[in-house]
C-alpha cells in the first residue's frame, strides 16, 4: 500500500539492525533500527509528502526494537512480523472458507459495486482464489520465518523478511489480478442476463413491440 517508499521505509531499518547487532550488540541496533524510522519519518514530513508509510514503518519498528528489547534477544525483533503474518494467513484462509473471500470483500467496497458477487457463484470462486494466493503468501512467510527464528537465525531472518516481502507480494498481487478479471467478467455477464429483454422496437409508449 505505500508504494516504493513503503518498501523503503520497511526494509532500511532491517539492514541496519542486522549488522549492527553482529559487530556491536542489540542495544546498539535497537538505538539504530529506531534512529534511521525516526529520520526517515522527518524527511517524509519535512517534504510533505504523505506521511502513512513513513509512520507505519515508525511504529512497526518501535513494536519490534520493543520485543528484542524485552526479550534480549535480536530474534525478537522479527517475532512481531512473523505473528501478524500468521493471523492475515488465517484471517484470508477462513474467509475464503466461510465463502466470504476477504478480496472479494475488499474489491467490492472499493469498486463500489458491495456485496452484490455473492450472489454469483462463479464469481465468488474466482474471489476466493485470489483471496486463497494471499492465505498462501502469509502462510509461506509466516512458517519459513518461524523455522528460522527457532534456530536463532538472526541474518537470514532479516533476508528473508526483505527476500520474502515484496517478491512474493508481486507474484500474489498479479495472480489477484488474474482472478479479479475473471470474477468481474461474470459479474458483467450476470447483470447482462438479469437485464430483459424487451425487443429492439418496442413502443416507448406503452412498451409493446412492433410487428
Amino acid at each position: 500500500m505505500g508504494g516504493i517508499r513503503g518498501l523503503v521505509y520497511s526494509s532500511i531499518p532491517i539492514l541496519v539492525f542486522v549488522p549492527i547487532n553482529g559487530f556491536w550488540g542489540l542495544t546498539t541496533a535497537i538505538w539504530g533500527a529506531l534512529g534511521v524510522a525516526v529520520a526517515m519519518l522527518a524527511w517524509s514530513l519535512g517534504r510533505r509528502e504523505n506521511p502513512q508509510p513513513a509512520i507505519s514503518g515508525f511504529l512497526g519498528v518501535a513494536i519490534c526494537v520493543f520485543i528484542a528489547w524485552r526479550t534480549g534477544d535480536a530474534k525478537g525483533y522479527f517475532l512481531y512480523g512473523i505473528i501478524t503474518q500468521a493471523v492475515y494467513g488465517a484471517a484470508f484462509a477462513i474467509s475464503a472458507l466461510v465463502r466470504w473471500p476477504l478480496v472479494g470483500v475488499i474489491w467490492g467496497f472499493l469498486d463500489g459495486r458491495g456485496m452484490a458477487w455473492r450472489r454469483i457463484p462463479s464469481a465468488r470462486r474466482w474471489y476466493t482464489v485470489a483471496t486463497s494466493f494471499w492465505a498462501g503468501l502469509f502462510a509461506i512467510r509466516a512458517v519459513l520465518q518461524y523455522a528460522l527464528y527457532l534456530n536463532d537465525e538472526v541474518n537470514w531472518l532479516g533476508a528473508a523478511r526483505i527476500g520474502m516481502g515484496w517478491p512474493l507480494a508481486l507474484v500474489a498481487f498479479l495472480g489477484t489480478i488474474w482472478a479479479v478479471r475473471r470474477a468481474s467478467v461474470h459479474e458483467k455477464g450476470s447483470e447482462y442476463k438479469s437485464v430483459p429483454d424487451t425487443g429492439a422496437c418496442a413502443d416507448p409508449e406503452d412498451g409493446a413491440g412492433m410487428p
